[in-house]
């Protein structure tokens, strides 16, 4: 099983970004799905999570309003849209899937993540 993020890149302060969430050799709509952030050394912080229907959602206070999580299960794929970005986004993005749902307190903690995708860099310019 294999999670693979991307979409990062180079973008200006205001700009957008789409990340996205593939899975190979299981089907992602079986889990949760979580998206995490590390900037230099800091931390590896809690962005968004969705439930595995994609009705459920949740945010980190320093994005909302500005991403938006979302899925669409018969692409297999969970996406990530940023948009008025800051330089303080500037980050690793990693998603990870969680096969037992936790809870929305839960699904904040990178602990209970079963499986991890690579990381994706994106850098936001002032």
């Amino acid at each position: 099983v294999q999670l693979q993020a991307s979409g990062g890149g180079l973008v200006q302060a205001g700009g957008s970004l789409r990340l996205s969430c593939g899975m190979s050799g299981r089907t992602l709509s079986d889990y949760a799905v979580g998206w995490f952030r590390q900037a230099p050394g800091k931390d590896r912080d809690f962005v968004a999570a969705i439930s595995r229907s994609g009705r459920g959602r949740s945010y980190a206070d320093s994005v909302k309003g500005r991403f938006t999580i979302f899925r669409t299960n018969a692409k297999n794929t969970v996406y990530l849209e940023m948009n008025s970005l800051k330089p303080e986004d500037t980050a690793v993005y990693y998603c990870a899937a969680d096969t037992t749902w936790r809870g929305w307190d839960g699904v904040r903690r990178d602990s209970v993540y079963d499986y991890w995708g690579q990381g994706t860099l994106v850098t936001v310019s002032s």
